[in-house]
């Protein structure tokens, strides 16, 4: 198999757009087009695919941006407004979704449970997982993959004490602890490329459906705006506390496939790490937070109840698609070159 590079420092093209919204913010960022009108984000579906590719569009200003788009727009007040119109009918959606939600003991607690009989994305690939099927999974992840943990990093300004310190020491075990080479984002680059798939930033965005899209702007929109950083929490508690069990399911089907060291090495980072992580964010993170700013706790909820709907219907979406021996991708990945998975 031809190795990928994985240090890549070129900007992703623009995705191409899937309708009216996500087409003028796209020409907005190419020719300075017309942005949609209010009417315009308050007919579209809060979770379509318009809707969640144009504020992925918008939202990566904030990130790597994109070939060919000035830096000035990051801040442009027309973008702006449309994002928080955006916005707006994202969260609206989902606070109605999550009305009926659980405390947030109650929630934590759930998810420590693990399903008897386990019908998620990763059972799948642990039980049944065929080569194509690690593929698809690792090419749509890398969305968000790549950039990790930057979206949570948004949210250390706003805390204090216990929160804030705890924070900053499970997140610099994900950025390597000091090493760049060891760095998650640097490690998932090396586990796409030993499966044959590009590594580059922002690569795999046309292929990836609304449900990808939904959840990876989750956590740029919590992250983004202060007002939602017990919801922010909330997300990162569902992300450490589930990421263990997931993984070493994941390790396990990649070895099993013969997907190659690098591959594999990244899911058996995540084993061991996130199984300490797990601990620190529920009695640190949550537990700090919620000590300095106790009204905070349905927010916390929130972000919890949130973050689960959609990797929900992330994997409902991918596993139903697999189970009838399709495509869960917009549009088939490249063959891979050489021996590749």
């Amino acid at each position: 198999m031809t190795l990928l590079p994985t240090t890549v420092t070129a900007r992703p093209e623009v995705p191409e757009a899937r309708g009216e919204l996500s087409r003028m913010v796209r020409s907005r960022l190419l020719e300075g087009g017309r942005l949609p009108l209010a009417a315009d984000i308050a007919r579209s579906s809060p979770y379509g695919e318009d809707l969640q590719l144009a504020l992925h569009l918008c939202y990566e200003l904030h990130y790597q941006g994109f070939a060919g788009v000035p830096d000035t727009l990051e801040w442009d007040p027309g973008l702006l407004r449309v994002r928080a119109l955006m916005e707006h009918r994202f969260e609206s959606a989902l606070r109605h979704d999550c009305r009926e939600r659980a405390g947030v003991d109650e929630a934590l607690a759930a998810l420590l449970v693990e399903p008897v009989d386990g019908t998620g994305v990763s059972h799948f690939l642990a039980s049944s997982g065929e080569p194509w099927h690690l593929r698809e999974y690792v090419a749509l992840r890398s969305v968000h993959q790549l950039r990790e943990a930057d979206p949570h990093l948004w949210v250390i300004p706003r805390l204090r004490g216990r929160a804030k310190a705890a924070m900053v020491a499970v997140e610099y075990d994900e950025y390597g602890c000091g090493r760049p080479e060891r760095m998650h984002s640097r490690l998932y680059a090396e586990l796409m490329a030993d499966l044959g798939l590009d590594p580059s930033y922002g690569r795999h965005v046309d292929v990836a459906g609304a449900e990808l899209l939904a959840a990876s702007n989750l956590m740029t929109m919590f992250g983004l705006h202060r007002r939602l950083r017990g919801a922010l929490v909330g997300h990162f508690a569902v992300v450490e506390t589930t990421s263990s069990p997931a993984a070493a399911r994941i390790a396990a089907a990649l070895h099993r496939t013969g997907a190659g060291p690098a591959a594999e090495r990244y899911y058996e980072e995540h084993v061991e790490a996130d199984a300490v992580h797990e601990q620190v964010v529920r009695h640190e993170v949550v537990g700090g937070l919620l000590e300095d700013e106790p009204d905070l706790a349905d927010d916390v909820a929130f972000g919890i109840a949130a973050t689960s709907l959609l990797e929900d219907r992330l994997g409902g979406r991918v596993v139903d698609a697999w189970s009838r021996g399709e495509s869960a991708l917009r549009a088939p990945l490249p063959r891979p070159s050489g021996n590749g998975a």
